[in-house]
Parts: C-alpha cells; sequence; structure tokens
C-alpha cells in the first residue's frame, strides 16, 4: 500500500512543475522547492505507521489522483445553500481551490482587514505579512504535508490587522467540483491575527455529486499575536466518495485565546491533524469536535495540543455517531513540557455507536515533562443506554422515537462550544434532519 501510495503524488509534482512562476514571492517559490525535497525523502502513510495504525487508507491506496483539478466556475444559484444570508459577513468562495471573485463579496470589511485569496494577497498590500509568516507554522509532517507545499497555488488568506475587533465572521467557502477523470486540488490556507484583535472563521469544505472522486489535501496555518481570541468552525461535508485530508497547524502567543469546532459530516475519508502550539504564557485553547459516520465511511481525527510555557489552558472535547460499518479514528495527545507549570488540560472523547459493526478505535494521551500541573483525559464507546430507552419509554414515546432522541442529544451537546449562532444553528439543523426518526 505505501508504494502505491508514493507514487500519485510524484506525478502530481511533476505536473505541478508547470505551476506559473511570474510574479511569485520568493517564500513561495523556496516552499515548492522544500515540499519537493521532503517529498522524495519520505515514506507515504501507510498502516505500518503508529499514527495511521488504525485508520482506513483504501480511498487512497490506489494510484487515482495523479491529476490536478482544473479551475472552474460555478453559478451562483449552485452555491447558494452553503452561504450565509446575512449580509454583512465577508464570504470568500473557492472552486477547486482557487479564489473566486465572483462568487465572494468583502464588503462589510474594514479596509485594513485582507480576506481573499492568497495569491492575490501575495501582491498586495498585506504581502509582507504573507511572507512573514507563510511555511513559519508547518513542520514536515507527512506525505501530503509536503505535496502541498510542492503544489502551492491558491487558498485563503486572512489579516487582521493589530487591534481591530470584527463583529461579523468571515466565511470562507471551498467547493469541490467533479471532473471526468478522479483529481486533487490542495489549498493553503493562512490566518494571521495580530496583536489585540478579535475575529470569527468559519471554514465549509462541500462537494459537489459526481461520478469521480476529489481529493482536498488541506494546509492550514494560523498565527494568533499577543492577547488575540479566534473563534474557528471547520465544516466537511464533501461527497460520498470524496476524501479530505487536513493539517492545522496554529501557533498562539501570550495570553491568546483560541475555540475551534470541526464537524466531519459526509465524505469517504475525512481525515483532521491539528497541531496547536502554545508558545506563550497565558495561552487558551479549546478544541471541540463532533463526527457523523455511517455506509462505510472512515473519520479520522488527529489531535496535538503543545503546553510550552506556563498558565496555559487546553481542552478537548469530541464526540462521534457511529452507523452501519463506519469508522472512526481518534488520538489527541497533550504534550506538557518542562518548566510549564500550572498547566489545566482536559481531555474528553465519546461515542455512540448504532450499530453492531460500526467501530471506534480512540487514543487519548498525556506527556507531562512538569510537576505542577492538572491533566486529565477519558474516552467512552458504547451503544445508547438501555435505562434512558426505557425511562423515555415508559412515557409514552416509542422506541424509535426515544433512540432518536437520545441520539439528537447526544450530538447537540457538542454545539454548545460554538459561538456564532448562525453556525450553530445549522449543524443543529443537520442533526435534527439526519436523526429524524427510522419507521
Amino acid at each position: 500500500m505505501a508504494e502505491m501510495l508514493i507514487a500519485w503524488p510524484k506525478a502530481l509534482v511533476r505536473e505541478g512543475r508547470e505551476l506559473p512562476t511570474s510574479g511569485v514571492p520568493g517564500v513561495v517559490t523556496q516552499l515548492r522547492a522544500a515540499g519537493v525535497t521532503q517529498l522524495d525523502g519520505m515514506t507515504a502513510p501507510h498502516k505500518g505507521q503508529e499514527e495511521f495504525r488504525h485508520t482506513n487508507l483504501t480511498a487512497l491506496a490506489e494510484p487515482l489522483f495523479r491529476t490536478l483539478a482544473r479551475p472552474a466556475t460555478l453559478a451562483h444559484e449552485s452555491i447558494a445553500s452553503w452561504l450565509y444570508p446575512d449580509a454583512a459577513w465577508a464570504q470568500i468562495v473557492f472552486v477547486n481551490g482557487v479564489y473566486c471573485p465572483a462568487l465572494s463579496t468583502r464588503r462589510s470589511l474594514p479596509e485594513t482587514v485582507y480576506a481573499g485569496g492568497l495569491a492575490e494577497g501575495w501582491t498586495g498590500s498585506h504581502a509582507a505579512t504573507l511572507e512573514a509568516h507563510l511555511g513559519s507554522c508547518l513542520g514536515a509532517r507527512s506525505t501530503f504535508t509536503a505535496l502541498n507545499s510542492a503544489l502551492l497555488q491558491d487558498g485563503a488568506f486572512v489579516h487582521v490587522p493589530r487591534n481591530t475587533v470584527l463583529s461579523a465572521p468571515i466565511h470562507c467557502l471551498f467547493i469541490s467540483l467533479p471532473q471526468e477523470t478522479p483529481v486533487s486540488v490542495h489549498p493553503r490556507n493562512l490566518f494571521v491575527v495580530d496583536e489585540g484583535s478579535e475575529v470569527s472563521i468559519l471554514c465549509t469544505y462541500a462537494g459537489l455529486a459526481g461520478k469521480n472522486p476529489v481529493l482536498t489535501n488541506l494546509v492550514e496555518e494560523t498565527v494568533l499575536g499577543a492577547n488575540t481570541r479566534l473563534d474557528y468552525c471547520k465544516v466537511v461535508q464533501e461527497n460520498a466518495i470524496g476524501c479530505h485530508l487536513s493539517t492545522h497547524e496554529v501557533r498562539q502567543e501570550r495570553d491568546s485565546r483560541q475555540n475551534a469546532f470541526f464537524a466531519s459530516l459526509s465524505g469517504g475519508l475525512v481525515r483532521n491533524q491539528a497541531y496547536t502550539r502554545l508558545a506563550g504564557e497565558g495561552t487558551q485553547c479549546h478544541v471541540s469536535g463532533l463526527y457523523l459516520c455511517d455506509g462505510q465511511r472512515t473519520v479520522d481525527n488527529y489531535l496535538h495540543i503543545a503546553h510550552e510555557q506556563p498558565h496555559g489552558e487546553s481542552r478537548i472535547f469530541f464526540k462521534g455517531i457511529l452507523e452501519d460499518d463506519s469508522r472512526a479514528v481518534f488520538l489527541g495527545k497533550v504534550h506538557v513540557f518542562p518548566g510549564a507549570q500550572q498547566t489545566d488540560s482536559e481531555q474528553l472523547n465519546n461515542n455512540l455507536l448504532l450499530s453492531e459493526r460500526a467501530r471506534v478505535n480512540t487514543k487519548p494521551q498525556l506527556e507531562i515533562y512538569a510537576d505542577d500541573v492538572k491533566c486529565t483525559h477519558g474516552a467512552t464507546v458504547g451503544p445508547p443506554a438501555e435505562e434512558s430507552v426505557f425511562y423515555l419509554r415508559s412515557r409514552g414515546i416509542s422506541e424509535s422515537t426515544a433512540r432518536g432522541m437520545l441520539t439528537r442529544g447526544f450530538a447537540e451537546e457538542t454545539l454548545e462550544a460554538i459561538r456564532c449562532d448562525e453556525a450553530r444553528g445549522r449543524l443543529a439543523g443537520h442533526i435534527l434532519d439526519k436523526y429524524q426518526v427510522k419507521r
């Protein structure tokens, strides 16, 4: 399987050498070259590696994704259901990884704030910020992160300058459009929030229906300056055969606050990797998530929070609901460095199994090198509690309705972490529709 995985990324790199170079800043050229070099020296993900031991890589095992997706345009009506109706929002739209100005709106943003395409951003007034931070968070993680750098072309770029508070969210919508053959897109996102600023960013990854799969191979870097606040929500709704691989790298400076939510609602294979460095003292990082699995889908969440300085706080709270023959993997790791005293960390992963054939592998971890800390972790896996079902039935509620109510209640608890009312309401509606009573 590993050899098969190596073949098509290298073929893509050869195609990627034809990417335009005119006007491309030096940092992009350097990242592309570094990605090619890293890819040559890396072993592709395979079942023998600990972090992929429980992940079903079947969707990636064939040498399918040999071609980069071509830029495309869509009618506004075809994406309207994914947009938010509030006119105060900035909504930045990408089709197959490329920024689409005709479908985007930025009129609500102050002139000092940039939200748009990465390729557009490296030629504008915020180019110095882009060059200073692009590539500053990402390590040599895997074949797919190296491939993203090697094929770096476009993605979302948001820069909120110092002491700026945005009252309305910024919505980044990524549409995957299937083509005649299986294709891949490799968006590179960069979010920079300067000292004393606050912003809410929502990212939606939606796949349109089609015969062939689209692989979204995302890398996202986020830099939070001192005394900043970021509310972040990511929703994955790829089509049934689509694949979504993502790596999120966050660096938080002193007294910064991050509240992040990951919702994996559909897609054949979804893998979210999130690495957060609490690089400053007094930082706070809360990461929550919900994954809904059915059919033969696989959802994999890999989280790593590094407490590097004292007085840091982290929370990880993920829930999953599995049906049919679906699979889920959860690996959460909290690493407390020497000297990161008075760290306060909690981690919990709860899973609800609605089928005897569904499987979950969960592994919360703690790695602690400081002695004045408060750290806990735990996980649960099981079917709905029969006592709760019996209680509802004793009050005249049918068994199917009782199980539907318990399932929806289990899922909706996680949504309390989402501070954006519109995003929370949309996810609640999805849960209600999905777990209606089945007769």
